[in-house]
């Protein structure tokens, strides 16, 4: 494939953007390379500046769902532009997102609508600190919730790819408050409420990790964060800006059946467009200002345009078998993934929650621990992306991402990325 146009841009984006681009995730640090232009989506592909078309698997990292330009978002766009594009004021979209969102989620009696899941996060952890009145903060390896000055310690995602899990610019003051314990591991969990637990104003974890890849919660883990932090009195958030309404409808808590007391959401429920969102038991909730004393503000929060998406894509999500469709695609890609790479003798694994996946070079048979991810075969993962990429499949430009399957991929996309994969793995095993 030929990259003229998207060369091009990138070297024009030098001068004027940052490392020349807007989000470090989107270049290609981790892989090599320079980062492709992307001008146009249709269902599971996206086309680039060169007129290249890739079967996408990032699906704008998680909120495309129902794929690229699907004809319910844009038909729910056109009709909320012809009303306008902010108002700064309520609206009774607001109310009708707020509304489904707390009937899909039990856990959430209220939600407070912002523009960012670095925003929820961030607000959250506020409300938290506020309601229980401690400063105290546990998060753990390898899982990412924006960037929140307190929270970039041993963060995942773009961090992992850079080489920098920390960042400059960020008071050592801040992350003193913050406890980092491994991912998994329910022992450590306990024995850090034991010496903090009087504290600890919140516990948050990605319930099922996306940020180091797709990594799920062993049996227990969970469990133990709801029953440490219900015994001291500590807030339970669930950072689901990635797998709610990703992974299933009630989003992971429903399917690990562990309730948290606050859930953070973003990505999905604007269907493509910015929003993020933070809810959940009401009296923790009725500290926000203007209620409480817990301040908390956005001139854009409920964009009628992100609204407007998101309630289009709720109602197709909530229609019957979409998930179990979602999740059988899903398992037909990884299952074919699997089959080509043990044919070229490649060491390769994978996990699944839902429409979201992980692919890992290594040879344990489940990878659910941090240290675990961090071994895998980063020259492996970079050969199998050039390839793939060469062959029309997109994936994220980093091993520790997860990808995402969406209800527009069919049997012919598919096929074509297990065929662009049989390529990749033949090209990782000659090395």
């Amino acid at each position: 494939m030929q990259h003229d146009r998207s060369q091009h841009l990138h070297g024009q984006a030098l001068n004027y953007i940052p490392g020349g681009v807007n989000s470090p995730v989107r270049a290609f640090k981790g892989v090599g390379g320079n980062p492709l232009f992307f001008k146009g989506g249709d269902g599971a592909w996206l086309i680039d500046a060169d007129d290249n078309r890739y079967v996408d698997y990032v699906g704008a990292w998680g909120p495309l769902i129902l794929g690229h330009r699907h004809e319910r978002i844009i038909a729910a766009l056109e009709q909320q532009l012809s009303r306008g594009l902010a108002y700064g004021a309520s609206t009774e979209a607001e109310l009708a997102m707020a509304r489904t969102v707390c009937q899909l989620i039990p856990a959430i009696d209220q939600l407070r609508l912002v523009t960012s899941g670095t925003e929820a996060t961030m607000s959250a952890i506020r409300l938290a600190r506020g309601f229980t009145g401690r400063d105290l903060v546990v998060k753990f390896e390898g899982c990412y919730h924006g960037h929140v000055d307190g929270l970039l310690v041993k963060a995942g995602s773009g961090a992992l790819t850079l080489g920098e899990p920390d960042s400059l610019g960020v008071p050592q003051a801040y992350t003193a408050l913050t406890h980092v314990l491994p991912y998994n591991d329910p022992q450590a969990v306990a024995d850090c409420f034991a010496q903090h637990g009087a504290d600890i104003a919140c516990v948050i974890v990605e319930p099922v990790a996306g940020n180091m890849n797709c990594v799920l919660p062993e049996p227990g883990f969970l469990e133990a964060l709801r029953e440490r932090c219900s015994h001291h009195g500590s807030v339970l958030i669930f950072d689901e800006v990635m797998s709610g309404f990703r992974v299933a409808l009630g989003g992971a808590q429903s399917v690990y059946g562990v309730t948290p007391d606050l859930t953070t959401l973003g990505k999905v429920i604007g269907g493509g467009l910015p929003v993020g969102a933070f809810g959940g038991r009401r009296d923790i909730m009725n500290c926000i200002a203007p209620q409480g004393a817990v301040y908390q503000a956005g001139t854009l929060s409920g964009s009628p345009l992100a609204v407007a998406a998101g309630l289009a894509m709720l109602e197709e999500v909530g229609k019957a078998g979409f998930y179990d469709d979602l999740a059988q695609k899903t398992s037909q890609l990884l299952a074919g993934l699997k089959e080509r790479a043990q044919a070229h003798g490649v060491p390769f694994t994978t996990n699944q929650c839902g429409g979201m996946f992980g692919c890992f070079f290594s040879e344990e048979e489940t990878v659910s621990r941090f240290p675990q991810v961090m071994a895998c075969d980063s020259g492996a993962f970079k050969r199998y992306f050039h390839v793939m990429l060469d062959n029309g499949v997109y994936l994220a430009p980093s091993a520790f991402e997860a990808g995402f399957v969406s209800s527009a991929h069919g049997v012919t996309e598919i096929q074509h990325t297990l065929d662009a994969a049989d390529k990749a793995f033949a090209a990782v095993a000659k090395n």
